[in-house]
């Protein structure tokens, strides 16, 4: 199994939700959260004074699954989160899961997820 996290632009979480949502994953977690990578920022003016942004909001997406469903829903992330923008439409990384137990059943494995 394998533990899917993609870093989206805000504005792109309806669109990331749908394509996960057609790839048939049972759930998914997402939290807000700030950061940047090569982007650094960005400056804004408000009132004639200028002010730097160096961390941005961003959306955490959390995903399990098998590890025949990472390609395809890896496509689909991107597919849906990108936006044509040069920089900051987000990242994807993809972590090993050794053990999975779904507390209401006591259930591992594939049939937890």
């Amino acid at each position: 199994m394998k533990h899917i996290k993609a870093i989206i632009r805000p504005e792109k979480l309806g669109d990331v939700k749908e394509a996960v949502k057609r790839m048939g994953c049972s759930g998914m977690m997402v939290t807000q959260i700030e950061g940047h990578g090569r982007q650094k920022g960005i400056i804004q003016q408000w009132r004639g004074e200028k002010f730097e942004l160096d961390l941005l909001p961003k959306i955490s997406v959390d995903i399990v699954v098998n590890d025949s469903d990472v390609d395809p829903l890896i496509r689909a992330i991107i597919a849906s989160a990108r936006t044509g923008s040069e920089m900051g439409e987000g990242k994807i990384f993809v972590y090993d899961v050794e053990r999975v137990i779904r507390i209401r059943t006591g259930e591992e494995g594939k049939d937890a997820i």
